[in-house]
């Protein structure tokens, strides 16, 4: 409520210096839910709200403010603009430009209409999985665009006080993958665990989780699969159960939704030429395209 309130207070305070109108043509432009008016173009309640939604007060009268100062002033400068251009003290050059930007704003628009339209065709028609088979062929055919830029790692992380009782013990159980008695320990003492044994995590996820820096994480990862980092609280031990290092292929699994961008993406440019092209050939036969 305070926030509808501060947005409503602001809107009253802008609406002051930009509404010249009567009380009872200001009250009819508010019902239709108009809150700013620049020489009679409009900004509605509507999208002032969407824009704070979850806001504070503080908050949501800044962000209001804001935005209605840059809309009254885009809406200023492009009415300003176009008086300029349409002025009968405009130059020739100056018609000449009109005449280039209307041709813009034709071809932008039409642009926009085929894009939509593509879309659609993309969205409703075209397949969107990709063959195992298909990603396994990219992925031997194209090896240099699938080289890690960081290490991934499989495996799991324990997160425990730093004083923690049978450290030792939970070593061992990591490294030999004994699951229950990790799980069983991890219940009782430790302040985070998580497997990710099916799942590729980069160097700067594990960074997120694990006070190390990313050239000691990719150093220690070359040499071991048991990593054990400590700070003033807590002691963290990550157990690499697999990893391919910086600079080495990715693997399959990793890479694929890479692969598949580059396959939809080639797929969707060939389907739409199709396309085109079959649209062509149609309007050709039932002579929609005529040659003098």
């Amino acid at each position: 409520m305070m926030k509808r309130r501060s947005v409503e207070i602001l809107i009253v305070v802008v609406m002051a210096g930009f509404l010249l109108s009567s009380c009872a043509a200001y009250e009819k432009k508010a019902q239709s839910g108009a809150a700013v008016e620049v020489n009679g173009v409009y900004l509605y309640r509507s999208t002032l709200d969407s824009l704070t939604l979850g806001m504070n007060a503080e908050d949501s009268l800044r962000t209001v403010q804001q935005y209605i100062s840059q809309w009254a002033k885009d809406e200023l400068m492009y009415e300003k603009a176009v008086r300029h251009q349409r002025s009968a003290f405009s130059s020739q050059l100056s018609a000449n430009r009109e005449k280039d930007i209307e041709t813009l704003v034709e071809e932008y628009r039409r642009a926009l209409y085929v894009q939509a339209y593509e879309e659609y065709l993309v969205e409703r028609r075209m397949p969107k999985t990709v063959p195992d088979s298909i990603v396994l062929q990219v992925y031997e055919q194209m090896p240099e665009r699938f080289v890690l830029e960081e290490s991934v790692v499989k495996g799991m992380l324990v997160v425990v006080p730093k004083e923690a009782k049978d450290i030792a013990k939970l070593r061992v159980w990591m490294a030999k993958g004994k699951m229950d008695e990790i799980e069983k320990y991890a219940y009782k003492s430790a302040n985070g665990y998580e497997l990710f044994a099916e799942q590729w995590k980069t160097t700067s996820e594990l960074m997120n989780q694990i006070p190390l820096s990313r050239s000691a994480m990719e150093a220690e990862l070359k040499n071991k699969n048991q990593i054990e980092v400590s700070d003033s609280l807590k002691t963290y031990i990550l157990q690499v159960t697999d990893k391919q290092l910086a600079g080495e292929k990715m693997p399959m699994e990793y890479a694929r939704p890479a692969i598949e961008k580059i396959v939809l993406s080639a797929r969707q440019v060939e389907y739409l030429n199709k396309e085109r092209e079959q649209m062509y050939n149609e309007a050709i036969q039932k002579q929609q395209v005529k040659f003098y």
